[in-house]
């Protein structure tokens, strides 16, 4: 019994050495937090609902008037330009009627809504403040699974938090972006981390190693509403164009392909004689789109665009986010078992090339 119990213990001793020798080797983090908590700063907004009074008066409900009640919300905010460019969730800021920003060195200054796009769930707004500390935007393309990240929040409106996870998984759709006001497609290709957040860590920087933005924080995978292990941000690439095109035009410019699209299964792959699961079908190309019009058409397999790999709609749908209407862009498909390219002229949705201004 001794003899087992040493070995137990000698067991234990080994393996918490190991990890002291494993927790050595871990990347510090410091000096990239050191260099991004400023440019996360804290929201808060108000929302002001009329509520009706009733009272029951001998058996009849008369209405006595409405209530004026008071709303507020909370969430997260990284700052992209020195003169008070803020992003954020859209939900954050949506129906908001006052708006007001908590810096990291605890400034309260007010905000306006600048744009917002329910479509990708992202919103801008501005202070009136300069000599800020933008966090640079990273390029989340490069970003790969395994790769470890930080997510910067001010849930509390206290200072900026900061969380340490690594990418799980990327072009991830979840269907949580629910955008039936605006008839644009929803947009989802989150970047998926372990990295904990809570609700008020939405619109919060998710950054990489080198202290470059390559995500905005927006939702958490829970069934009580607080951490359970995974979370989700909009990738950089779709937040800088969105971001870029509510400050420029106050409208985002969506380019489509003009095709419907289905996802590769394995027994869809086999029919077609293919050897893996690669590449989007597509389903329907209407006449006078844009695939159509470069001679795409149903059974085609689109297999990238650019010189990025498509293998599911997310990620066909995140590759064409970042053009304009009137961008040409090379799409490479498989018909009849051979690679072809196609050149596409992309169009807004109208079916046109116009850039579409509301400023």
């Amino acid at each position: 019994m001794k003899k087992t119990l040493v070995l137990l213990l000698g067991l234990t001793l080994s393996l918490l050495n190991t990890q002291c020798t494993q927790a050595q080797t871990y990347a510090d983090f410091s000096g990239v937090a050191a260099k991004t908590i400023d440019g996360v700063v804290h929201i808060r907004t108000e929302q002001t609902r009329l509520t009706p009074l009733y009272q029951s008066f001998f058996g009849f409900i008369i209405n006595q008037g409405v209530q004026r009640q008071v709303y507020s919300a909370y969430g997260s905010g990284v700052i992209i330009s020195a003169d008070g460019y803020i992003v954020t969730n859209n939900h954050v800021v949506q129906d908001a009627e006052r708006i007001s920003v908590t810096l990291n060195d605890r400034r309260v200054l007010p905000a306006k809504l600048v744009g917002n796009d329910p479509a990708t769930d992202l919103a801008v707004i501005k202070i009136e403040a300069t000599g800020l500390k933008p966090i640079p935007f990273g390029n989340s393309d490069s970003a790969r699974v395994g790769q470890p990240v930080l997510a910067i929040g001010n849930p509390f409106n206290l200072t900026s938090t900061v969380t340490a996870g690594i990418i799980s998984a990327k072009a991830r759709n979840m269907g949580i972006i629910d955008n039936t006001s605006s008839g644009d497609t929803p947009l989802e290709a989150f970047i998926q981390t372990d990295a904990a957040v809570n609700p008020g860590n939405s619109g919060g920087a998710l950054v990489d190693g080198n202290a470059r933005l390559i995500g905005i924080v927006t939702a958490i995978a829970s069934p009580d509403g607080y951490y359970n292990g995974y979370s989700f941000a909009i990738p950089s690439s779709i937040a800088r164009k969105v971001s870029y095109d509510l400050k420029e035009y106050g409208h985002v410019q969506r380019a489509y392909l003009g095709v419907n699209v289905v996802e590769l299964t394995s027994d869809r792959a086999r029919k077609m004689g293919l050897s893996e699961v690669r590449g989007v079908l597509i389903a329907r190309a209407p006449m006078g789109g844009a695939a159509a019009k470069a001679g795409l058409r149903e059974g085609d397999l689109i297999m990238a665009i650019g010189e990025n790999t498509v293998n599911s709609y997310a990620e066909m749908m995140e590759e064409a986010g970042r053009y304009y209407p009137g961008d040409r862009v090379v799409v490479t498909y498989l018909r009849d078992n051979q690679v072809q390219t196609a050149s596409l002229t992309l169009q807004n949705a109208k079916g046109t090339t116009e850039l579409i201004r509301t400023k």
